[in-house]
Protein backbone atom coordinates (compact mmCIF):
# COMPACT_ATOMS: atom_id res chain seq x y z
CA UNK A 1 0.00 0.00 0.00
CA UNK A 2 1.36 3.18 -0.79
CA UNK A 3 2.82 5.91 1.74
CA UNK A 4 0.75 9.36 2.41
CA UNK A 5 1.45 12.03 -0.48
CA UNK A 6 4.20 14.34 0.42
CA UNK A 7 2.36 17.50 1.62
CA UNK A 8 4.20 21.03 0.28
CA UNK A 9 4.30 22.92 3.62
CA UNK A 10 5.07 26.24 1.56
CA UNK A 11 1.80 26.00 -0.43
CA UNK A 12 -0.10 27.73 3.00
CA UNK A 13 -0.17 28.09 6.67
CA UNK A 14 -2.43 25.25 7.10
CA UNK A 15 -0.21 22.84 4.95
CA UNK A 16 2.39 24.01 7.00
CA UNK A 17 0.96 22.66 10.28
CA UNK A 18 -0.47 19.60 8.89
CA UNK A 19 2.87 18.26 7.08
CA UNK A 20 4.18 19.75 11.14
CA UNK A 21 1.76 17.28 12.28
CA UNK A 22 2.65 14.44 10.49
CA UNK A 23 6.04 14.93 11.40
CA UNK A 24 5.92 15.12 14.86
CA UNK A 25 2.82 12.52 15.12
CA UNK A 26 5.29 9.70 13.55
CA UNK A 27 8.63 10.91 15.77
CA UNK A 28 6.24 10.48 18.98
CA UNK A 29 5.71 6.75 17.59
CA UNK A 30 1.55 7.67 17.39
CA UNK A 31 -0.93 6.27 14.58
CA UNK A 32 -3.48 8.97 13.74
CA UNK A 33 -5.79 6.99 15.77
CA UNK A 34 -3.84 6.93 18.91
CA UNK A 35 -3.46 10.92 18.19
CA UNK A 36 -7.48 10.87 17.60
CA UNK A 37 -8.70 9.05 20.43
CA UNK A 38 -7.83 11.88 23.72
CA UNK A 39 -8.79 14.34 20.86
CA UNK A 40 -12.40 12.60 20.41
CA UNK A 41 -11.88 12.64 17.11
CA UNK A 42 -11.77 9.60 14.60
CA UNK A 43 -8.38 8.73 12.99
CA UNK A 44 -9.13 10.10 9.78
CA UNK A 45 -9.60 13.49 11.05
CA UNK A 46 -6.14 13.80 11.94
CA UNK A 47 -5.37 12.25 8.93
CA UNK A 48 -6.99 15.19 7.12
CA UNK A 49 -5.50 18.02 9.32
CA UNK A 50 -2.32 16.32 8.01
CA UNK A 51 -3.39 16.42 4.36
CA UNK A 52 -4.97 20.32 5.12
CA UNK A 53 -8.44 19.43 3.90
CA UNK A 54 -9.69 20.27 7.40
CA UNK A 55 -9.03 23.81 9.32
CA UNK A 56 -7.11 22.98 13.31
CA UNK A 57 -9.07 24.78 15.72
CA UNK A 58 -7.50 26.06 18.68
CA UNK A 59 -8.67 23.22 20.80
CA UNK A 60 -7.52 21.04 18.90
CA UNK A 61 -3.87 22.96 18.87
CA UNK A 62 -3.83 22.81 22.06
CA UNK A 63 -4.03 19.80 22.99
CA UNK A 64 -2.02 18.55 19.98
CA UNK A 65 0.43 20.83 22.07
CA UNK A 66 0.13 18.76 24.96
CA UNK A 67 -0.09 15.48 23.76
CA UNK A 68 3.14 16.02 21.61
CA UNK A 69 5.37 17.95 23.90
CA UNK A 70 5.64 20.74 20.94
CA UNK A 71 5.91 23.66 23.20
CA UNK A 72 3.00 25.79 22.00
CA UNK A 73 3.75 25.80 17.98
CA UNK A 74 0.65 24.59 16.95
CA UNK A 75 -1.58 26.61 19.41
CA UNK A 76 0.99 29.86 18.29
CA UNK A 77 0.37 28.82 14.46
CA UNK A 78 -2.76 27.85 14.33
CA UNK A 79 -4.56 31.35 14.21
CA UNK A 80 -2.42 32.30 10.69
CA UNK A 81 -3.97 29.17 9.48
CA UNK A 82 -7.42 29.79 10.14
CA UNK A 83 -7.62 33.29 8.83
CA UNK A 84 -9.56 33.61 5.17
CA UNK A 85 -11.13 35.71 3.15
CA UNK A 86 -14.37 33.63 2.80
CA UNK A 87 -17.23 33.80 5.54
CA UNK A 88 -16.74 31.48 8.59
CA UNK A 89 -19.48 29.10 7.81
CA UNK A 90 -17.72 28.56 4.59
CA UNK A 91 -14.22 29.16 4.65
CA UNK A 92 -13.12 25.50 5.96
CA UNK A 93 -15.00 24.32 2.77
CA UNK A 94 -13.38 26.40 0.17
CA UNK A 95 -10.05 25.78 1.36
CA UNK A 96 -11.11 21.88 1.26
CA UNK A 97 -12.69 22.77 -2.57
CA UNK A 98 -9.43 24.38 -3.48
CA UNK A 99 -7.54 21.08 -3.28
CA UNK A 100 -10.34 18.79 -3.87
CA UNK A 101 -9.60 16.15 -7.24
CA UNK A 102 -13.60 15.85 -7.63
CA UNK A 103 -16.46 18.09 -6.71
CA UNK A 104 -20.23 17.42 -7.19
CA UNK A 105 -22.81 19.46 -6.21
CA UNK A 106 -26.39 19.91 -6.44
CA UNK A 107 -27.31 23.46 -6.47
CA UNK A 108 -31.53 24.08 -5.85
CA UNK A 109 -31.81 28.20 -6.29
CA UNK A 110 -28.36 29.82 -7.40
CA UNK A 111 -25.64 28.75 -9.78
CA UNK A 112 -23.07 27.26 -7.69
CA UNK A 113 -20.14 29.50 -7.03
CA UNK A 114 -17.25 27.76 -8.78
CA UNK A 115 -19.57 28.77 -12.16
CA UNK A 116 -20.61 32.29 -11.78
CA UNK A 117 -19.64 35.43 -13.37
CA UNK A 118 -19.02 38.32 -11.88
CA UNK A 119 -22.45 40.50 -12.44
CA UNK A 120 -24.78 37.15 -11.70
CA UNK A 121 -22.44 37.36 -7.91
CA UNK A 122 -22.46 40.65 -7.30
CA UNK A 123 -26.05 40.50 -7.86
CA UNK A 124 -26.56 37.76 -5.65
CA UNK A 125 -24.26 39.09 -2.91
CA UNK A 126 -26.53 42.78 -2.90
CA UNK A 127 -29.72 40.47 -2.30
CA UNK A 128 -28.25 38.90 0.48
CA UNK A 129 -26.60 42.61 2.34
CA UNK A 130 -28.74 45.35 0.42
CA UNK A 131 -27.37 47.90 2.75
CA UNK A 132 -23.89 46.92 2.57
CA UNK A 133 -21.18 49.25 1.21
CA UNK A 134 -19.68 48.83 -2.61
CA UNK A 135 -16.41 47.90 -0.61
CA UNK A 136 -17.91 45.39 1.01
CA UNK A 137 -19.52 43.69 -2.02
CA UNK A 138 -16.41 44.07 -4.14
CA UNK A 139 -14.60 42.40 -1.75
CA UNK A 140 -17.09 39.16 -1.40
CA UNK A 141 -17.03 39.20 -5.17
CA UNK A 142 -13.38 39.12 -5.89
CA UNK A 143 -13.18 36.41 -3.55
CA UNK A 144 -15.86 34.63 -5.18
CA UNK A 145 -14.10 35.18 -8.48
CA UNK A 146 -10.74 34.02 -6.87
CA UNK A 147 -12.15 30.54 -6.27
CA UNK A 148 -13.23 30.10 -10.15
CA UNK A 149 -9.92 29.80 -10.84
CA UNK A 150 -9.94 26.51 -10.15
CA UNK A 151 -11.42 25.90 -13.37
CA UNK A 152 -8.68 27.01 -15.19
CA UNK A 153 -6.96 23.78 -15.26
CA UNK A 154 -8.38 21.77 -17.95
CA UNK A 155 -8.78 18.89 -16.41
CA UNK A 156 -8.91 18.88 -12.33
CA UNK A 157 -10.64 19.18 -10.33
CA UNK A 158 -13.29 17.00 -11.77
CA UNK A 159 -16.77 19.34 -11.88
CA UNK A 160 -20.40 17.87 -11.93
CA UNK A 161 -23.42 19.84 -10.94
CA UNK A 162 -26.55 19.29 -11.26
CA UNK A 163 -28.79 22.51 -11.10
CA UNK A 164 -32.14 22.38 -9.91
CA UNK A 165 -34.43 24.16 -12.35
CA UNK A 166 -35.07 26.78 -9.87
CA UNK A 167 -31.25 28.07 -10.46
CA UNK A 168 -32.29 28.76 -14.22
CA UNK A 169 -35.80 30.17 -13.17
CA UNK A 170 -35.11 32.51 -10.52
CA UNK A 171 -33.92 35.72 -12.24
CA UNK A 172 -30.99 37.28 -10.51
CA UNK A 173 -29.66 41.10 -11.58
CA UNK A 174 -32.24 40.96 -14.78
CA UNK A 175 -32.28 39.49 -17.77
CA UNK A 176 -29.32 40.80 -19.29
CA UNK A 177 -27.19 39.01 -16.46
CA UNK A 178 -29.13 35.88 -16.09
CA UNK A 179 -28.13 35.51 -19.88
CA UNK A 180 -24.73 35.61 -19.58
CA UNK A 181 -24.72 33.56 -16.13
CA UNK A 182 -26.38 30.69 -18.19
CA UNK A 183 -24.59 30.64 -21.42
CA UNK A 184 -21.01 30.53 -19.28
CA UNK A 185 -22.10 27.82 -17.39
CA UNK A 186 -23.46 26.20 -20.77
CA UNK A 187 -19.67 27.01 -22.66
CA UNK A 188 -17.92 25.07 -19.67
CA UNK A 189 -19.82 22.14 -20.24
CA UNK A 190 -20.18 22.80 -23.96
CA UNK A 191 -16.15 22.58 -23.88
CA UNK A 192 -16.29 19.43 -21.93
CA UNK A 193 -14.99 21.20 -18.70
CA UNK A 194 -17.61 20.52 -16.35
CA UNK A 195 -20.65 18.03 -16.38
CA UNK A 196 -24.16 20.06 -15.73
CA UNK A 197 -27.16 18.39 -15.45
CA UNK A 198 -31.22 19.84 -14.96
CA UNK A 199 -33.08 18.53 -12.51
CA UNK A 200 -36.70 19.58 -13.69
CA UNK A 201 -39.73 20.55 -11.90
CA UNK A 202 -41.57 17.45 -13.46
CA UNK A 203 -39.11 15.23 -11.46
CA UNK A 204 -41.23 15.91 -8.62
CA UNK A 205 -39.46 15.14 -5.04
CA UNK A 206 -35.90 13.93 -4.85
CA UNK A 207 -33.47 12.52 -2.19
CA UNK A 208 -31.45 16.35 -1.42
CA UNK A 209 -34.49 18.44 -1.06
CA UNK A 210 -33.00 19.63 2.03
CA UNK A 211 -30.90 22.60 0.54
CA UNK A 212 -27.35 22.78 -1.46
CA UNK A 213 -25.07 19.91 -1.48
CA UNK A 214 -21.36 19.75 -2.01
CA UNK A 215 -19.30 16.37 -2.52
CA UNK A 216 -15.49 16.31 -2.37
CA UNK A 217 -13.00 13.55 -3.07
CA UNK A 218 -9.45 13.82 -2.02
CA UNK A 219 -6.07 11.84 -3.62
CA UNK A 220 -5.00 11.32 0.09
CA UNK A 221 -8.16 12.12 2.25
CA UNK A 222 -11.63 10.40 3.12
CA UNK A 223 -14.38 12.34 1.11
CA UNK A 224 -16.34 15.34 2.41
CA UNK A 225 -19.48 16.46 2.18
CA UNK A 226 -21.09 19.80 2.80
CA UNK A 227 -24.55 21.05 3.53
CA UNK A 228 -25.15 25.18 3.04
CA UNK A 229 -27.85 27.31 4.07
CA UNK A 230 -28.58 31.19 4.36
CA UNK A 231 -25.45 32.04 6.63
CA UNK A 232 -24.73 28.72 7.94
CA UNK A 233 -22.53 25.55 6.94
CA UNK A 234 -21.69 22.20 7.99
CA UNK A 235 -18.37 20.46 6.86
CA UNK A 236 -18.75 16.78 7.10
CA UNK A 237 -16.80 13.84 7.82
CA UNK A 238 -18.36 11.00 9.15
CA UNK A 239 -18.05 8.25 6.86
CA UNK A 240 -21.16 6.65 7.33
CA UNK A 241 -23.02 10.33 6.55
CA UNK A 242 -20.60 10.75 3.68
CA UNK A 243 -22.16 7.53 1.97
CA UNK A 244 -25.82 8.46 2.48
CA UNK A 245 -25.53 11.38 0.64
CA UNK A 246 -23.29 10.11 -2.18
CA UNK A 247 -26.17 8.16 -2.63
CA UNK A 248 -28.53 11.05 -2.73
CA UNK A 249 -26.74 12.78 -5.38
CA UNK A 250 -26.83 9.45 -7.36
CA UNK A 251 -30.16 9.40 -7.10
CA UNK A 252 -30.82 13.16 -8.16
CA UNK A 253 -27.99 13.07 -11.15
CA UNK A 254 -30.40 9.57 -12.09
CA UNK A 255 -33.43 12.00 -12.43
CA UNK A 256 -32.38 14.62 -14.07
CA UNK A 257 -31.74 15.57 -17.59
CA UNK A 258 -28.99 14.17 -19.51
CA UNK A 259 -25.87 16.54 -20.28
CA UNK A 260 -27.17 16.94 -23.30
CA UNK A 261 -30.16 17.53 -23.22
CA UNK A 262 -29.59 20.13 -20.08
CA UNK A 263 -27.34 22.33 -22.13
CA UNK A 264 -30.20 22.25 -24.31
CA UNK A 265 -32.22 23.89 -22.13
CA UNK A 266 -30.09 25.88 -20.19
CA UNK A 267 -28.87 27.63 -23.86
CA UNK A 268 -32.95 28.00 -24.51
CA UNK A 269 -33.35 29.67 -21.39
CA UNK A 270 -30.48 32.07 -21.42
CA UNK A 271 -31.98 32.83 -25.08
CA UNK A 272 -34.97 33.20 -23.56
CA UNK A 273 -33.59 35.98 -21.11
CA UNK A 274 -31.54 37.71 -23.81
CA UNK A 275 -34.68 38.62 -26.34
CA UNK A 276 -36.25 39.89 -22.79
CA UNK A 277 -33.72 42.02 -22.32
CA UNK A 278 -34.48 43.25 -25.67
CA UNK A 279 -36.23 46.52 -26.10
Amino acid sequence: MPGPKPLDPSSSPRAMLGAELRHKREEAGLTQEELGRPLFVSGSFIGQLEAGTRRMQMEYAVKIDEILETDGYFARNCEAATKSKYPDHFAEAAEAEAIATAIREYAPQLVPGLLQTEAYARAVFRAYQPTATEDVIDKLVAARLDRTHLLDDPTKPLMWAVLDEAVLRREAGGPAVMAEALWHVAALGRKHRIIVQVLPFSAGAHAVMGGALKLMAFDDAPPLAYFEGPGTGLLEDDPATVSRYELAYDLVGASALSPQQSLALIESVAEDYAHEDQP
